[in-house]
């Protein structure tokens, strides 16, 4: 089974082909890179929709959207291949489900988890939300667990090591790499749960995230920000997961897990 996670940064804005000013093509846009990447489960973070505002449809998948209450802003989706069990939408807690942040598919044998976690935004000013944010999602996630294996994948806001972040040392007091983020997805871990990315990749560096601004891409100043983790239980079905840097079109690019 391949699984595919990606934050498109606004999905009707992604679906465009871009070229540079030479007419190179940058951005084959999000149909051609969805059938390129072929995935049996496609999630999307920060779709930045609302529902009607874009008919998108793939022969053989069913989609499963939550959107934000605010008008352009965050939104998550999945494109499946496999009927769920069950579809469930946020986390079951007002506080948090107003923001289209969490989609949970049932299976047979896992859930899938696609989740878009909360910025701490400049100055820090939702650090304190994203804390309670991190210990509810926790608890959300072992309970689950508790009833079959997890996997959880998306963009969740937060370079863990040093070696997830271009530059560690200037970043380190700034949202996405504050020691209480990093911690939290370190205590995550612990209490049951495998990077996928870090298992089978221990020393590579490769980022998923660069910004917008300073020409970080080009650069190659990144950030690690995106993951597939899944319970410890599923460590012997992992096979292979990958990070496409090689796809434009958000200033986030696609990663990637199979499980046999």
């Amino acid at each position: 089974m391949k699984f595919i996670s990606w934050n498109v940064n606004g999905l009707r804005a992604c679906m465009k082909p871009k070229t540079d000013d030479d007419g190179k093509v940058i951005s084959k846009g999000f149909e051609a890179y969805f059938k390129d990447l072929d995935a049996d489960f496609f999630c999307l973070q920060e779709t930045k929709m609302q529902a009607g505002q874009l008919d998108l449809q793939f022969p053989g998948y069913t989609s499963y959207w939550n959107y934000a209450d605010k008008k352009g802003y965050s939104g998550t989706a999945i494109f499946a291949r496999q009927e769920p069990l069950s579809v469930a939408y946020g986390m079951g807690i007002d506080e948090h489900d107003h923001e289209g942040r969490v989609i949970t598919l049932e299976y047979a044998d896992f859930y899938l988890v696609c989740v878009y976690t909360p910025n701490s935004q400049d100055g820090l000013r939702r650090l304190d939300y994203r804390m309670k944010w991190e210990d509810d999602f926790r608890n959300f996630l072992l309970a689950l667990n508790d009833k079959k294996p997890v996997i959880v994948c998306g963009d969740m806001n937060v370079a863990h090591e040093e070696i997830d972040i271009k530059n560690p040392k200037t970043n380190r007091h700034n949202a996405g790499f504050t020691d209480e983020e990093r911690e939290k997805m370190t205590v995550l871990l612990n209490s049951g749960f495998t990077d996928t990315f870090r298992l089978l990749h221990p020393e590579e560096v490769k980022y998923s995230w660069w910004s917008y601004r300073f020409r970080a891409r080009e650069k190659n100043a990144g950030w690690r920000i995106d993951y597939f983790l899944t319970s410890n239980s599923l460590q012997p079905r992992i096979t292979a997961a990958e990070i496409h840097n090689e796809v434009f079109g958000s200033d986030h690019c696609p990663v990637e897990l199979q499980l046999k």
